[in-house]
């Protein structure tokens, strides 16, 4: 499975979950910044910079904010701030993950659990200054035109 990853001034790609590893330039144990949860992750911010070179640009200014969306349609919009501690873990005992495959957003210091995205599918990241600075969080909850149909 392939994460979609929008950036606003580096466009879109897609990566698995080992080419995202592969380009963080560290790993860290998620035990360090979440007690009690095993697992190998990445930084989020160092992540972000690795791509950032690998494309060969240099941000004249770091994202505002940035959204993630897990396959369940959970989303999380969160100020670039609130994550400095921000790390995704994509492996437990050297397995990818059981549960919140392909890769699970940890938001250590943020405002809400809720923070704390599974099985994240799509990443954006935004450079406006007119978002918010405030973390929102929710089901998505889309309703096509056919099933609003049914729904009587």
């Amino acid at each position: 499975m392939k994460i979609r990853v929008y950036d606003e001034v580096l466009g879109h790609a897609e990566f698995t979950v080992q080419e995202m590893a592969a380009l963080a330039p560290r790993l860290v144990s998620l035990e360090e910044r979440v007690p009690g949860v095993q697992g190998q992750a990445f930084e989020l911010k160092e992540w972000h910079t690795a791509w950032c070179d690998q494309q060969q640009h240099r941000a004249d200014r770091e994202p505002s904010q940035m959204t993630v969306e897990g396959v369940d349609e959970f989303q999380a919009v969160i100020p670039w701030k609130e994550l400095n501690d921000a790390v995704f873990l994509f492996e437990q005992k050297g397995e990818p993950l059981g549960k919140g495959y392909p890769i699970r957003l940890y938001v250590p210091n943020g405002s809400s659990e809720c923070l704390n995205v599974k099985s994240v599918v799509q990443i954006r990241f935004q450079y406006s200054d007119d978002l918010s600075q405030e973390a929102t969080y929710g089901f998505k909850n889309l309703v096509t035109p056919d099933e609003l149909k049914f729904r009587k």
